[in-house]
């Protein structure tokens, strides 16, 4: 059956696709005609962009003016959430679930060599084994779309599976770069070679004869492009998901030396490499917002821009990759540095400019806000919930008690961790210890004085909420290392 799905997709898929080029096809309807109406929708996201790495949100070296100019005409959101790490914010995207009830907790990579971790671990807790695919079974918003009527291109990052989980399986008509890898060898043409200290060699698919001084986030932009213009008047679902500015921090040579000049004393962000890749990023949004005006489409095309986790804290090559500050940790920590994301939507004519939305929302939410806009159900067991209310006026309320968060794993900024961010109030619990932090983020934005000691009661009520929502959506969690048991005990 499932087979069959898939061949009765991609069939539909090429006569879009056909549709969308402006070529004939048999038995074109009214109907259909009439589905151009509809929002195109453009989905970018950034890779590793921490919540203050941008201008309009109180970054002190980088330079973002089109994505400020984007906040200007549209709403900017200082509360949303993505998942701690990359792959499992990409799977609550595409599918509007938690990436607990998923079991897809860790990027693509760790859960494959789940065993070889395992074997070499001296950690007091070893992960549970996720998932490494995004299971076929799960409903996509490019499948959801394509049901409305939609074009469907994924342009740019996938690490959501392997060549049988790729875009082109999960509803997607076309895919530009998609692989199963969570970042290029370099951002440089030929935009391949060996990658890390396994020297694995890595490619990016799809993008043609290049030439010395390509950068890889401009090509992609120069596929999207092409994208648009060859939908015609078909509305199309664009996923474009830059790598960018996910290592290796690769700037162009004149940005990284135009921020050389610009670097003061005293700067939060210093480093050079990882501002001119910024840089590139925001110009590279400013093409697309300026082509669909050029080309009128810029009041019938939603436009979001989000990234996928918390800025990157490690050094690269000797020096930090950027700083979250005034937010605490980043990307793998369950603190706001790790999980709070830049969100920005444009919707020209529906969209208020200029305003702020305080509310919480997560990566979770486009699923059901993109169904409501095309008016299709969505699947009961979804987590998240509708953002149109607040895209049409940014004063509503969104019918949500608490976000939640789950890593049972290591990373360089934790150890395995749960969390529940209930209004002001966020407690984590660590696995290692169940020990929890309790913190007000309306008076403590730094998660600097944890409060569970003064305020037990509230910290109680707090992870009893915490544990029945693992409960719930059956949150898999880390388990006794025996390795490390057997070394206690040898101690002993």
């Amino acid at each position: 059956m499932r087979h069959q799905r898939n061949f009765r997709s991609a069939l539909s898929g090429a006569l879009l696709l056909l549709l969308g080029l402006g070529l004939p096809v048999v038995g074109q309807t009214t109907g259909q005609a009439a589905s151009a109406a509809r929002p195109n929708i453009i989905f970018i996201l950034a890779d590793d962009l921490g919540w203050s790495d941008l201008a309009c949100y109180g970054a002190d070296l980088h330079e973002t003016p089109n994505l400020d100019r984007m906040a200007q005409n549209g709403v900017r959101f200082t509360q949303a959430y993505a998942m701690s790490v990359c792959s499992p914010t990409r799977a609550s995207l595409l599918t509007g679930k938690h990436a607990a009830r998923l079991h897809f907790t860790v990027w693509r990579e760790s859960s494959v060599d789940r065993a070889a971790e395992a074997r070499r671990s001296k950690n007091k807790l070893l992960p549970p084994e996720t998932i490494v695919d995004l299971p076929h079974g799960e409903t996509t918003i490019a499948e959801l779309l394509k049901a409305a009527g939609y074009l469907t291109f994924h342009v740019g990052k996938w690490h959501l599976g392997d060549a049988g989980h790729s875009p082109e399986t999960q509803g997607f008509d076309l895919n530009i770069g998609g692989t199963h890898w969570g970042a290029p060898a370099t951002f440089f043409w030929p935009f391949r070679g060996a990658f890390g200290q396994a020297q694995e060699f890595r490619y990016v698919p799809g993008l043609g004869v290049g030439k010395p001084g390509d950068y890889l986030t401009d090509r992609f932009t120069d596929e999207a492009l092409k994208l648009i213009d060859g939908a015609g008047a078909r509305p199309f679902f664009l996923n474009l998901w830059f790598h960018s500015p996910h290592t290796p921090i690769e700037g162009k040579p004149a940005l990284v030396e135009y921020y050389r000049r610009k670097l003061k004393p005293g700067m939060r962000h210093q480093n050079l490499g990882f501002a001119a890749m910024v840089h590139s990023l925001d110009e590279n949004v400013g093409r697309i917002l300026t082509h669909l005006k050029q080309r009128r489409m810029a009041e019938n095309t939603l436009v979001v821009f989000m990234s996928d986790n918390g800025g990157y804290l490690s050094q690269y090559r000797g020096v930090q990759v950027t700083n979250n500050a005034p937010l605490r940790s980043g990307k793998g920590s369950l603190y706001e540095g790790g999980v709070r994301v830049p969100l920005i939507v444009q919707w020209l004519g529906v969209t208020p400019r200029g305003a702020v939305v305080n509310e919480l929302t997560s990566s979770m939410d486009f699923f059901r806000t993109f169904a409501e806009i095309v008016g299709q159900p969505g699947d009961a067991a979804m987590d998240g919930v509708s953002l149109l209310p607040l895209l049409r006026e940014p004063r509503n309320r969104l019918p949500r008690e608490a976000l939640y968060f789950h890593y049972p794993h290591y990373y360089a900024t934790t150890s395995p961790v749960s969390a529940i961010r209930e209004g002001d109030w966020k407690l984590l619990e660590y696995f290692e210890d169940n020990h929890l932090e309790l913190y007000n983020l309306r008076e403590d934005l730094g998660e600097s004085r944890d409060l569970a000691g003064q305020q037990p009661e509230q910290a109680a009520r707090l992870r009893a909420r915490l544990h029945a929502w693992r409960q719930q959506v059956g949150a898999q969690s880390p388990v006794p290392n025996p390795a490390e048991l057997q070394g206690r005990a040898g101690q002993n």
